[in-house]
């Protein structure tokens, strides 16, 4: 399965794009997109889809934490 992500451009140079996704630095193309410094991005293997409003993009990067704090929970105990 492939998933696409939420990132907030920090940087352009070209048609490569440093990108804030999940605290993580990363490049996206952006030449499919009209995107500039600030605008959030869907991201898929490197390159930009859209560019997202920052309320939708919030909620994704939203459910990503959740997820990614249940994917840390102990099966057994719930806990972490």
């Amino acid at each position: 399965m492939c998933v696409a992500v939420p990132g907030k451009i920090i940087e352009i140079s070209g048609d490569i794009a440093k990108v804030d996704v999940l605290n993580n630095i990363c490049e996206a193309n952006v030449k499919l997109v009209d995107a500039k410094i600030g605008d959030y991005i869907l991201i898929h293997a490197g390159f930009a889809l859209e560019v997202m409003k920052q309320d939708m993009a919030e909620e994704l990067i939203s459910i990503f934490g959740e997820l990614e704090e249940d994917g840390n929970e102990d099966p057994r105990t719930g806990k972490d």
